[in-house]
């Protein structure tokens, strides 16, 4: 079979996160914030159609939608907005009616069992319920979607049912505009979505059907292309695929498919996906996944080395999926898998210019780095750079062999130091207050005992992350030493804090061993 040739010249895109997607557990958008993301998805995302409410749930969302209506309507994209109903004997009709919506997606039953067990009628008496409210709403002004909820289950195991549904609603000048066929339980398949859509189509060519997916099965973006692949001309996503359980069809998943896989022609503004998500992350209070394909936080790093140099060399690690084209940039992330081609790649973003031997060094440093820490960010890069070319210069006279700080219950924390001071060697112990000053105790008692020399005073001690960094990034350590008649300052940089202090205290202690002097 060649349900190619059923592809649609154009695909209908209709958002549902403020419906749909605002059943996922914990999420309760706020009248404002509904309508910030609804501006956004009708003027900049351009969705062909957002729903955005249920109707009668409470008067919070009354006022939500009214708004909308009230700002599509002044934009002129009224027809847009779409609000579910219910059969109810008109209640829902007059809610949304008095919202000013003029689009009702009405919720009928699409399978026996719902029909039988939940509503307790026959298919003739839902039938009949169905009619008189789609009447009503006509009669109201509004244009009428029709749901057929559980449809997937109902073609399963009663399919009778809903060709009896179909033939009773499918005709007449009263018809629905659109039929829109749910995987309410997300129980389905991509090769039962062809086969069932196939069936649809074959009993009623022309009409016009939606597919609303469910990723209980993590198949929903797979489903929602074959909907597409076998006739279906409108598609229901959320962004960032949120949804009751395991959430809807992600927006921006399926609109890169649709385009690059299927040549499938949409509305979406690809460059404000990225938008969308972080604005529906910040008001869901709903994580975007780093790995999520389009919109998560990782998806355009390269890591390894051997990628970044193939990207120089004709762009060889790129696919169709540019970050340009959703309103991102290509990243290419330090740490203990980064070679001199990613490094290179961020002095560039950054307009650093490094020799090969400074770049060579800030390598070995990242690298270093890498294996304390998960990450290095770009924003880490200029104070790396400082740190190295600034700092660990070869002819230091004061060097670090090793140490060992301690903590134990009950005891005051202690450090063993070995040091080599112009090319002789010390060792020392002591406790203090924390472990860096047992460190700095144990410094002091080697410059006293064995050197009689004064060592500086610290006059002010500074912890901080470097401005864009991570919290379990970086931790820059700043330390001001009364020296001579001023103040000298140093700074070290690492993983751990105490290991950074450690940095900052031998910088000041090369700078006085070699008679420099840094004032402020």
């Amino acid at each position: 079979m060649n349900t190619y040739r059923r592809i649609p010249p154009f695909v209908e895109i209709m958002d549902s996160t403020l419906r749909d997607g605002e059943q996922t557990n914990g999420v309760a958008f706020l009248p404002h914030e509904k309508l910030m993301i609804a501006r956004m998805l009708l003027h900049d995302v351009n969705a062909d159609r957002i729903e955005v409410a249920s109707a009668r749930v409470s008067e919070g969302e009354k006022e939500a939608v009214a708004m909308i209506c009230r700002y599509a309507s002044g934009i002129g994209r009224l027809d847009r907005v779409e609000v579910l109903g219910f059969v109810d004997g008109g209640k829902s009709v007059d809610w949304i009616a008095d919202c000013g919506g003029r689009v009702i997606n009405l919720l009928a039953k699409g399978s026996l069992k719902h029909c039988t067990h939940q509503l307790n009628k026959t298919p003739e008496e839902h039938i009949a319920d169905i009619r008189e409210t789609i009447a009503y709403a006509t009669e109201r002004g509004l244009t009428v979607n029709l749901y057929l909820e559980d449809w997937s289950n109902g073609m399963r195991e009663s399919p009778a049912y809903v060709y009896q549904l179909m033939d009773e609603l499918v005709k007449g000048e009263a018809a629905p505009r659109r039929f829109m066929l749910p995987d309410t339980l997300g129980v389905m398949n991509p090769l039962q979505v062809v086969e069932y859509f196939r069936k649809m189509l074959k009993h009623y060519p022309g009409t016009h059907f939606d597919f609303h997916a469910h990723n209980d099965y993590d198949l929903a973006v797979s489903n929602s292309l074959a909907a597409v692949l076998s006739g279906a001309r409108g598609l229901h996503v959320t962004v960032n695929g949120l949804g009751e359980r395991c959430g809807n069809a992600p927006m921006a998943s399926v609109q890169a498919i649709l385009k690059d896989q299927f040549h499938a022609k949409t509305n979406i503004r690809e460059d404000q996906l990225n938008g969308i998500s972080r604005m529906v992350e910040s008001y869901s209070g709903i994580a975007v996944a780093p790995n999520q394909p389009i919109v998560g936080e990782n998806v355009f790093t390269q890591v390894a080395g051997v990628h970044a140099d193939g990207d120089s060399k004709d762009k060889l690690y790129y696919n169709d999926l540019v970050p340009e084209r959703f309103g991102r940039k290509r990243e290419y992330a330090l740490g203990k898998q980064s070679g001199r081609a990613n490094i290179a790649k961020n002095l560039e973003e950054l307009g650093l210019q490094l020799t090969p031997e400074q770049t060579r060094r800030v390598t070995q440093r990242i690298t270093e780095l890498g294996d304390k820490k998960e990450m290095v960010t770009q924003e880490d890069l200029p104070y790396i750079v400082s740190d190295v070319l600034k700092h660990d210069a070869p002819e230091d006279k004061v060097k670090l062999l090793s140490y060992v700080v301690s903590t134990a219950y009950g005891l005051k924390p202690g450090a063993n130091i070995k040091v080599e001071i112009n090319g002789r060697q010390y060792e020392a112990s002591a406790v203090g207050d924390g472990q860096y000053d047992a460190f700095v105790k144990a410094l002091r008692y080697i410059y006293k005992k064995y050197l009689d020399r004064t060592f500086p005073i610290l006059a002010n001690y500074q912890v901080s992350i470097p401005p864009g960094g991570r919290t379990d990034a970086l931790v820059q350590t700043t330390i001001s030493w009364h020296y001579r008649d001023g103040i000298l300052r140093t700074r070290g940089l690492d993983a751990d804090q105490t290991e950074a202090a450690i940095k900052a205290t031998f910088k000041m202690l090369n700078i006085v061993e070699s008679n420099l002097s840094l004032y402020e």
